[in-house]
C-alpha cells in the first residue's frame, strides 16, 4: 500500500513506524513529506521511508495520505494539493479542531476521515476515535481500522460534535492521569519515602487498579466500596475530597478542555461564527 505522511511530527514518525513495523507498507511506498532541506535530512536519517521535499506526484496518488500537520498549519499544507489529490485517494486527517466539511472544501476532495489519537499510540496503547466523511466507504473503512489499529484501539463515531468532547476525554486524557500519579508520588515522598519507591508504589497500583477495572464484573461504585471500607483510611481521603467538591472540580476541568477545544477550532477561523448572538 503507498501511503504518504504529510506533517511528519511525532504522531506522523509515530504512524511512519507502525505501518513499516506492521507490513502495512514498505520504505520504497511510504512518503515522508519534508518541510525544507534541513527536516529531509533528520527524516532521511531515521530510514523509515521515502523522504520528499515538499509534495510531489507519488504523494498526491497514493492510496492513503495522513494529514497531521498543526492545526494552524492547515490550510498552508492544504493550499498547494487542493484539487490535485488522486480522486481514489483516502485521506486521514488528525488535526484536531478543524472539521470534515472544512477539510472537504479546502482541500477539495471528499473521501476524508477525520481522526483524534492520543499520546500512548506512540507506544501502541491509544485510542483512536474517528469520523468518516459521506463519500468514504465500506473498504475506506476497513483501509482506516486496517492502519489506525497499528498504534492501539480504534472506535467510529457519527456524531462530529462529540469530536470536542473526545479531544477533552482521550486526548487530554492521558495528562489528567500523569498528574494524579505525580501528586501521589510528590505526596509520598512528603510521608519519607524516596522517590524510587513512592514511585513504585504509586505506577503498579494504578496498573493494578487498571486491570482490575478491565477484568471486575463490578461496576465503579462497588469497586470504590470495596476499598473504602467504614471508618477507615480510605473512607477519611474520601471525605476530604468530598469536603473540597473534587468530583465537582475535575468534571468542570475536563468540560472546559471541551469547550477549549471548541475556541480554537473558532480561533483558527475553522467553524462557523453564529453572527445572531
Amino acid at each position: 500500500m503507498k501511503i504518504s505522511i504529510i506533517g511528519c511530527g511525532n504522531m506522523g514518525l509515530t504512524y511512519a513506524r507502525s505501518f513499516i513495523h506492521y507490513h502495512k507498507s514498505n520504505k520504497n511506498d511510504l512518503y515522508l513529506v519534508a518541510k525544507n532541506d534541513e527536516h529531509a535530512k533528520k527524516l532521511n536519517e531515521l530510514d523509515l521511508g521515502t523522504v520528499t521535499i515538499g509534495v510531489n506526484d507519488a504523494v498526491l496518488n497514493s492510496d492513503v495520505i495522513i494529514l497531521s500537520v498543526k492545526p494552524q498549519d492547515f490550510l498552508a499544507a492544504a493550499t498547494p494539493i487542493s484539487g490535485k489529490i488522486n480522486k481514489e485517494t483516502l485521506l486521514i486527517s488528525i488535526l484536531a479542531g478543524i472539521k470534515l466539511e472544512v477539510l472537504c472544501k479546502e482541500l477539495n476532495h471528499p473521501i476524508v476521515v477525520r481522526a483524534m489519537p492520543n499520546m500512548p499510540a506512540q507506544y501502541g496503547m491509544g485510542i483512536t476515535v474517528y469520523i468518516p466523511s459521506e463519500k468514504v466507504n465500506i473498504h475506506h473503512l476497513s483501509t482506516v481500522e486496517n492502519l489506525l489499529s497499528t498504534t492501539g484501539r480504534t472506535f467510529m463515531i457519527e456524531d462530529e460534535n462529540l469530536m470536542d468532547g473526545v479531544t477533552a476525554l482521550s486526548g487530554s486524557g492521558p495528562a489528567y492521569f500523569y498528574y494524579i500519579v505525580k501528586t501521589m508520588i510528590e505526596t509520598a515522598k512528603k510521608m519519607g519515602f524516596d522517590e524510587s519507591l513512592a514511585s513504585l508504589l504509586v505506577k503498579h497500583t494504578m496498573h493494578g487498579a487498571f486491570h482490575v477495572i478491565n477484568n471486575s464484573d463490578n461496576d465503579l461504585d462497588t469497586l470504590i466500596k470495596k476499598v473504602a471500607s467504614k471508618g477507615g483510611t480510605t473512607e477519611a481521603a474520601f471525605e476530604v475530597l468530598k469536603q473540597n467538591n473534587f468530583a465537582e472540580i475535575f468534571s468542570k476541568a475536563i468540560l472546559r478542555a471541551e469547550e477549549r477545544s471548541k475556541e480554537l477550532s473558532r480561533l483558527n477561523g475553522f467553524q462557523k461564527r453564529d453572527d445572531s448572538k
